[in-house]
């Protein structure tokens, strides 16, 4: 008998043909329990809050209706779970929840020691400041010696240190395990300054006594792609989460909306049909159904719905599009293509 000799071919042959037995098992889990359990945050307006009802609303609430829909032809069929910034990335972890959409930053660290993967960029944001205006303060230059609030446990105190050393200016911080202890803190003008994501300054504002009273700088010090998160090692899983977004991305740019999902079944346009699962068999190799696309879309509408509804012109925070406008309308929204 000869030696078996495993050449590199045919040992990434065999990795690759065992990986689904071994990877792919979060989507059956999810089936098996009929419902996605979707981590949150505990109530930021525009992204994930409740209503007097304890109904959810938000863009990364409705980010995960839109996976339940593609999964289950159902929105509804999903449990959120809210989850502090400490609390999160272990819920994850844990098999505590299947999927994290909660304002939280893609970061290399996060997924180099934390076992965890970002499957895109749902929303880009930045850090900034919020003052009084009555401060007379207009660039972030003149905070030097400022008493700034922010939160523990989030990217927002490395960034806020970063700036200041890089600076030279001198600088004070009063960090709290939540978000609303900082904004309680700030209004108590117990700091001068509130520092965190430009988008929850937004929501923030709207909780102050005197809203209009206070500023958002212009300057954004930061970095901060906000997208869904899931474990590694299910590569299955990741590519469903990840195609679901980039579904509610292209279906914004090929003009295919909630109420026009069924016309757009009928369309000629390759790139439409391929999306909504008149041609091709792009649903099937995600696990799922022909029409996972058009499920999500009639369910939430495409992403452009989404932005607007939860926290652009038709919300209270009303945030410009800025760089989560399409490429071709002046951003940086991209989703590579159905093919």
């Amino acid at each position: 008998m000869r030696p078996l000799i495993l050449t590199a071919a045919l040992l990434l042959a065999m990795l690759v043909a065992g990986s689904p037995s071994v990877g792919a098992q979060t989507l059956k889990a999810v089936k098996e329990r009929g419902a996605l359990n979707c981590g949150v945050g505990q109530g930021l307006l525009g992204f994930s809050s409740q209503d007097d009802k304890n109904n959810w609303t938000g863009l990364d609430v409705d980010v995960c209706r839109a996976m339940a829909a593609a999964i289950f032809g159902d929105p509804a069929k999903v449990t959120f779970v809210p989850l502090d910034a400490s609390s999160r990335f272990t819920a994850l972890q844990s098999n505590g929840i299947d999927v994290l959409s909660r304002n939280s930053t893609w970061t290399m660290s996060r997924e180099t020691s934390l076992g965890l993967m970002f499957a895109g960029v749902a929303y880009y944001d930045g850090q900034g400041f919020l003052l009084r205006r009555e401060a007379g303060i207009d660039t972030a230059l003149q905070l030097g010696g400022k008493t700034v609030c922010t939160q523990k446990g989030t990217t927002t105190e490395l960034n806020l240190s970063d700036y200041f050393r890089a600076k030279d200016m001198p600088l004070k911080v009063l960090a709290f395990d939540s978000a609303e202890e900082s904004r309680t803190a700030y209004d108590e003008r117990k700091c001068d300054v509130l520092t965190s994501d430009v988008s929850q300054l937004y929501a923030e504002r709207l909780k102050l006594a005197a809203p209009d009273s206070h500023i958002i700088l212009s300057e954004v010090i930061s970095k901060e792609p906000l997208g869904p998160a899931v474990r590694q090692g299910d590569d299955q899983w990741f590519n469903l989460i990840k195609w679901t977004l980039y579904a509610l991305i292209n279906a914004e740019e090929l003009g295919v909306k909630s109420a026009t999902v069924d016309e757009a079944v009928k369309s000629a346009n390759p790139d439409v049909r391929r999306l909504v699962g008149s041609e091709g068999e792009f649903g099937p190799q995600l696990g799922l159904d022909k029409d996972w696309a058009a499920r999500a879309v009639r369910a939430v509408g495409n992403y452009g719905e989404i932005y607007e509804r939860n926290v652009g012109t038709q919300s209270r925070l009303s945030i410009p599009r800025g760089l989560n406008a399409l490429w071709t309308q002046g951003g940086i929204q991209y989703a590579p293509p159905v093919r």
